[in-house]
C-alpha cells in the first residue's frame, strides 16, 4: 500500500479568508464531527494497546508518551492529569516532548528532526523492558518519534503509536499501532486541528480505560483523586455521602482524616 499523507493534503474548503465568522465556525464544526467516527474504526487497535499497557503496569511498568509539537504537548497533558485524577504517582505516566520543557510553550527549532534524541530522553528516566512507550505523531513520520520507537524495539521495550495517516513509517515501527485517519485539515496541514483532537480523544480513552482496569475508579467515581482544591474536596465529600450513610460534616471529617474517598469509605465500612 502506498503511503499518502492525508494530513498534508489540500483542505476541502477554499477561500477561507472570504468566509464569515459563522461560515468558518460551521465548517470547522462539520470537519470536527468526523473525528469520532474515524476513532471508532480504530477501536480494536486501541483495545490491543490498552490491554498491553494494563499488563505492563500490573508488572510494575510505566507508560511513556513521546511526541513533538502539538503531539508532544497533548501527550504531556494526558500524563500530567493522571496523578490528580486517579491518585497515581507522578512518574507512572510520563510525557516527553522533543526539545524538552521549553517546547511545551515555544517551538524549538529542528527538535523533531533529531532521530536519536528521544532514546536519550527516555534513558534519563531509566526506561526498561517493563515499560511501554507510545509515540504520538499526526504525520507518522516525525524522526524524533520514529527513532525513539526504533531504539525501544532494539532494547526489547514494547512500543505503541498514534498517528493520523494510514500505513505510516511510525505504524510500521510500533508493535501496537493506532491509526486514526481524519483526512485533510480545514486549514491545509494544520494538524493541531482534527488530528490533534483525534490524538486527545484517543489518549483520553487509553489513560482512562487503563486506570479503570487498574482499579482506580469505583462505580463511576474518581475515588483516588487528589484533593488539591476546595471544589475537589466538596466533590469527594459528596462521593462519600453517596457510598455510606453519613452527613456532609461527617463525610468531610472522614475525608480529612483519611486523605481519599476510597480510604474514608473503606475505614467506615470496616467498623
Amino acid at each position: 500500500m502506498t503511503f499518502t499523507k492525508t494530513t498534508e493534503q489540500s483542505s476541502k474548503h477554499e477561500h477561507l479568508e472570504k468566509m464569515s465568522v459563522q461560515e468558518l465556525l460551521s465548517n470547522i464544526n462539520q470537519e470536527d464531527k468526523t473525528v469520532p467516527f474515524a476513532i471508532e474504526k480504530a477501536l480494536p487497535e486501541i483495545e490491543s494497546l490498552v490491554t498491553e499497557i494494563v499488563a505492563k503496569m500490573k508488572l510494575g511498568g510505566r507508560l511513556f508518551y513521546i511526541g513533538a509539537g502539538t503531539s508532544g504537548r497533548i501527550g504531556i497533558l494526558d500524563a500530567s492529569e493522571c496523578p490528580p485524577t486517579f491518585g497515581v504517582p507522578f512518574d507512572l505516566v510520563i510525557g516527553i516532548i522533543a526539545g524538552g520543557d521549553t517546547a511545551i510553550r515555544s517551538a524549538v527549532e529542528n527538535a523533531e528532526d533529531n532521530a536519536t534524541q528521544a532514546w536519550i530522553d527516555l534513558k534519563a528516566f531509566n526506561v526498561n523492558e517493563n515499560d511501554i512507550v507510545v509515540g504520538i505523531a499526526a504525520s507518522g513520520t516525525t524522526p524524533y518519534v520514529t527513532g525513539g520507537l526504533l531504539a525501544c524495539n532494539e532494547n526489547n521495550i514494547t512500543t505503541g503509536s498514534i498517528s493520523c495517516n494510514a500505513e505510516s513509517p511510525l505504524s510500521q515501527t510500533a508493535k501496537f499501532p493506532i491509526e486514526v485517519v481524519v483526512g485533510p485539515e480545514f486549514v491545509t496541514g494544520s494538524s493541531r486541528m482534527k488530528a490533534g483532537t483525534a490524538q486527545k480523544l484517543v489518549l483520553n480513552m487509553i489513560s482512562t480505560a487503563t486506570m479503570i482496569q487498574l482499579g482506580k475508579v469505583k462505580g463511576n467515581k474518581m475515588v483516588d483523586m487528589q484533593l488539591s482544591n476546595s471544589k475537589l474536596v466538596d466533590r469527594g465529600v459528596k462521593m462519600i455521602m453517596s457510598e455510606i450513610p453519613v452527613s456532609y460534616e461527617q463525610a468531610a471529617d472522614l475525608l480529612k482524616k483519611h486523605g481519599s474517598v476510597r480510604n474514608a469509605v473503606d475505614y467506615f465500612t470496616a467498623q
